[in-house]
């Protein structure tokens, strides 16, 4: 069904309303994109067992300047709040108390069901964002979609790696891996 009419564009303040007011649960899978309020697809037992293991491998290349976080939410901008599946941020988490982090060296999305709105509304996000490394961990067919070189139509560089191929993170250039360490 289709309501056609004016819609409200939600900003990330009213987001954060609406949570500590009660209107949306902190734990419903929620993210705010372009000032919409959008539900997430439910977790399947790979999707979710992905997850793990890239956190996993990602705890293991990024030092102890680094935060790994699990599907929480970033600040993108005043209208965008994503909650990607993984990020590595520069802080520690008491710096997070306050306010969600801004940036990002790392983000992942694992995508199985979400795969065309990853490598879409996703990917053009973040690039908007500025954020330099992008990866997508394509269940379906098995490969590392690596995104780089951020503009705000954007990014300039997308690259498809297979598990025999070898990845290095832009925020931690001495960490080399094989790509099938992120692949279930």
């Amino acid at each position: 069904m289709t309501v056609g009419g004016p819609t409200r564009a939600f900003s990330r303040r009213d987001f954060d309303k609406m949570i500590r007011a009660g209107i949306i649960g902190e734990d419903e899978r929620l993210e705010l994109i372009g000032g919409r309020i959008l539900v997430m697809s439910p977790e399947s037992p790979l999707h979710a067992g992905t997850i793990d293991l890239c956190a996993e491998v990602l705890h293991w290349m990024f030092d102890a300047g680094h935060t790994v976080l699990v599907q929480h939410p970033l600040a993108v901008d005043p209208d965008d709040e994503p909650e990607p599946d993984l990020a590595v941020v520069r802080d520690d988490p008491r710096d997070q108390l306050a306010d969600h982090p801004h940036e990002a060296v790392l983000i992942v999305e694992v995508a199985e069901s979400s795969l065309e709105r990853d490598r879409g509304e996703k990917a053009l996000l973040y690039a908007r964002a500025g954020f330099p490394d992008y990866w997508i961990v394509n269940l379906i067919d098995r490969r590392v979609e690596v995104h780089r070189d951020p503009t705000p139509d954007g990014y300039l560089s997308v690259v498809s790696l297979a598990a025999e191929d070898e990845i290095v993170p832009l925020g931690a250039p001495s960490s080399r891996l094989a790509v099938a360490a992120l692949l279930p």
